[in-house]
């Protein structure tokens, strides 16, 4: 050993004998006893999953009363579970991971082509079966009276796979003249969850000209900011609402159990006014593939397949 290393070790001798403390009593550890650490996996239920249009602390408060109930009345097992993204959704309802998807009718579409099938669909707070999407702006905004106002302008919308926060809005952009490459720039809200709720902040804040989302959106925001500066340029057509979707192979027996659940709440009864009142509905009633036909009709206008494909 060199000078300079025995120099060393004597210095550091000190330190360690104070850590060590002359009272302490020496701690015995059996290294034949071990135990291996195993993934916890959570209980086996059927999976619920709220496409995340909105943060994921509202998903949960609005449908927990719901999956509550779905529980009771079924005698099965229900877990909600939170997608960050409209496409992670999807991706796992075609994976297997989600079993009942409440979706919007564009990602329905899209999860329909791998065996995916509606078995219901939602009466909307208006008490219709369909939605429509709202143009907004800054209510100070003179420059924007109308939708042929909007031609070079930047437009944030919710996602590329929003119905409500893009999509229909975009047709209804279409059904005026207008197209994609006719704005300045088209975003979408960053990050995941609560994307609603960024598009109308996006346009209080002014970092957009206009923005796009689904009707009743604003009311999410009621209270957080001041919404009378928030005003509605245009509405598109009204489309089929959200449905509920059962994944491919998810056993007959099961969907039925929970189609009958939903279509027995009513919202003549008290307590089952206030589980639909809290999910966003009034309602909740039979519905095929078939009734989205019209969806499927404007994403082949839109020629929505090429630009996801693009876009991904």
């Amino acid at each position: 050993m060199r000078r300079r290393d025995v120099l060393r070790a004597f210095f550091a001798l000190p330190v360690l004998l104070a850590g060590c403390g002359g009272d302490e009593e020496a701690v015995r550890v059996d290294l034949s006893r071990r135990e291996e650490p195993t993934l916890r996996l959570p209980p086996k239920a059927v999976t619920y999953a709220y496409l995340p249009q909105f943060a994921h602390t509202v998903s949960y408060e609005r449908h927990r009363l719901l999956l509550d109930y779905l529980a009771r009345a079924t005698g099965l097992p229900l877990r909600q579970i939170f997608p960050d993204t409209f496409e992670e959704h999807v991706r796992m309802v075609e994976r297997g991971e989600i079993d009942i998807s409440f979706s919007n009718p564009f990602a329905y579409i899209r999860m329909a082509r791998s065996g995916t099938r509606a078995f219901a669909r939602i009466i909307e707070p208006s008490g219709k079966p369909d939605f429509r999407s709202q143009i907004i702006c800054r209510r100070d905004n003179a420059q924007l009276r109308s939708l042929e106002d909007c031609r070079g302008k930047r437009w944030m919308a919710v996602d590329p796979s929003s119905a409500g926060g893009y999509i229909y809005a975009l047709g209804e952009f279409l059904d005026h003249g207008i197209r994609r490459r006719d704005f300045a720039e088209i975003t979408f809200a960053p990050g995941p969850g609560g994307k609603q709720e960024k598009v109308v902040l996006a346009v209080f804040a002014g970092t957009c000209d206009l923005g796009s989302v689904r009707d009743g959106a604003l009311d999410i925001l009621a209270g957080k900011i001041d919404i009378g500066q928030i005003r509605i340029l245009a509405e598109s057509k009204a489309y089929p609402g959200w449905v509920y979707a059962a994944r491919a192979g998810l056993s007959p027996e099961i969907t039925a159990k929970v189609a009958k659940a939903m279509f027995a709440l009513s919202m003549e009864r008290p307590d089952d006014a206030v589980i639909l009142q809290t999910a966003g509905m009034r309602g909740i009633i039979p519905a095929t593939d078939t009734d989205y036909a019209p969806v499927r009709a404007l994403a082949e206008k839109l020629d929505l397949d090429a630009a996801t494909e693009e876009e991904e």
